[in-house]
């Protein structure tokens, strides 16, 4: 194992060379990675930000399309040919159709390639050609990413700070129940190893509905092709001392590792490590609404996610002797369009506290960090009523449920973040000075001219800060 490993890390390091020669002295290539827990809107983000990057009439802000650098934008085939093209077309129409929807969440490693044309700035810029810069977007599921902290824990563990962390948590009562009546030291039978499995898995999907962030292994949310194997075939179990070589205690542990060596380390290797640009996409609307545990808990999730990274500057040199690094972060709340302007500001805020530990850590190592609220697809329009005296600025929609026209008004978030933050690391049952609700709306119908794209709030400033230097 340690001999491949080591081959596997030479191989990286070779083709970090080779892919730094390349951008160097040819064709620039900047891989952005797109991650975000479930319901994060990353496939609607990258979308429309393909769509918007394709006819640019709504990205003012960002300056290559402002200035009229960008000579032309196009998608060709990926690089990568044995991961699933990244499919844009279909969700575009789902998004863009006569009846709108939002599209199939991501399930699985996806790709896409958007090649951009930029004519060169400088004093000699007007007796150059164009240059080619290529943008390889690649989708994952934030839940893979939080399996990285596996790779520095044993079976026992793991299951000690798993069965530690549910011990009171309602959703796992099921599962413990079933860990209760299981003698770990017998022989293994398959059929006790499958329903382990299944009722950690259905806890894990309670776990997830109920606000919480700290589900690993993440393939067992979405196991994809590899759903029933034995690498996916496992549970915590308590620690059985000198456990038997056939012990089902001991079944449990190889696969555990198997795990590790034949899922999460492939991913590291072949996906994430080849990251330098990265956004992740957050729910910070929706964390609020179900109140200060989930927003702890979305807190820590985000500081779990940002220790996978390895932030930094990424030189030619340092690519050559430790390979890439992320470059710039991006930390962005979605679904921006379910506020009003005005608290548009107090979400970035909230957004910046909930991740200011991943940023100290990450501008310390050199990356360019930044925050802010955006959302990929407008589904609302802005109005003010007047109700019981005073106004309130409401945003209406479509409602995804019912599919009936209405304005609403989440609520008012706090000018100082701490206010919530606070509550959340208390422990706090409730919100004590304030009530948010969030709905879910509908995409909207549009009417697109040509060279627009769909409508955004601050999508244009995002690609300014994660392409527009390459740019």
């Amino acid at each position: 194992m340690v001999f491949t490993d080591l081959a596997h890390e030479v191989t990286r390091r070779v083709e970090a060379v080779g892919d730094g020669l390349n951008e160097a002295l040819f064709e620039p290539v900047i891989r952005l990675g797109v991650t975000g827990l479930a319901r994060s809107g990353k496939t609607v983000f990258i979308t429309s930000l393909v769509a918007s990057l394709l006819d640019r009439g709504r990205m003012s802000q960002l300056k290559a399309a402002a200035d009229g650098r960008i000579v032309a934008a196009y998608l060709q085939p990926q690089p990568d040919v044995t991961v699933p093209r990244f499919d844009y077309e279909n969700h575009y129409a789902a998004l863009t159709g006569q009846a709108p929807h939002w599209p199939e969440s991501t399930r699985a490693v996806s790709e896409l390639r958007l090649s951009f044309k930029v004519q060169p700035t400088g004093l000699l810029s007007g007796f150059q050609s164009p240059r080619t810069v290529h943008v390889d977007i690649v989708d994952y599921p934030g839940e893979w990413l939080l399996d990285l902290a596996l790779l520095d824990l044993s079976y026992a563990e793991w299951s000690e700070q798993v069965l530690s962390l549910i011990a009171d948590r309602a959703e796992a009562a099921d599962y413990l129940a079933q860990v209760s009546k299981i003698d770990a030291a017998l022989v293994l039978e398959e059929p006790k190893a499958q329903a382990l499995a299944a009722g950690f898995t259905t806890y894990l999907n309670a776990a997830r509905d109920a606000g919480y962030y700290d589900f690993t292994p993440g393939r067992f949310l979405l196991p994809g092709d590899l759903a029933g194997s034995p690498v996916l075939t496992f549970a915590p179990l308590p620690l059985v001392e000198k456990a038997p070589r056939r012990a089902l205690w001991r079944e449990m542990e190889r696969r555990f590792e198997a795990y590790k060596a034949k899922v999460v380390k492939p991913f590291f290797r072949d996906h994430f490590a080849r990251i330098d640009r990265q956004v992740v996409l957050m729910d910070a609307l929706g964390a609020i609404n179900r109140g200060p545990q989930a927003v702890e808990e979305m807190r820590r999730a985000m500081a779990d996610i940002l220790a996978s990274f390895r932030p930094g500057r990424n030189a030619f040199l340092s690519r050559l002797l430790m390979g890439k690094r992320v470059e710039r972060i991006l930390f962005a709340a979605t679904k921006a369009d379910h506020l009003h302007h005005r608290q548009h500001g107090r979400l970035t805020a909230i957004m910046g506290a909930l991740t200011r530990d991943a940023q100290d850590r990450a501008k310390f190592a050199g990356a360019k960090i930044d925050a802010m609220s955006i959302a990929a697809l407008r589904a609302t329009v802005e109005e003010t009523m007047r109700h019981d005296g005073r106004d309130l600025d409401c945003v209406r929609g479509t409602l995804l449920d019912g599919g009936k026209q209405a304005a609403f008004y989440p609520g008012e978030l706090p000018e100082d973040p701490s206010k919530l933050l606070s509550a959340a690391r208390k422990g706090d049952s409730a919100w004590l000075d304030g009530d948010y609700e969030i709905m879910s709306f509908a995409p909207a119908k549009l009417s697109l001219k040509p060279g627009f794209g769909p409508p955004h709030i601050r999508l244009d400033q995002a690609a300014q800060f994660l392409l527009g230097d390459r740019l």
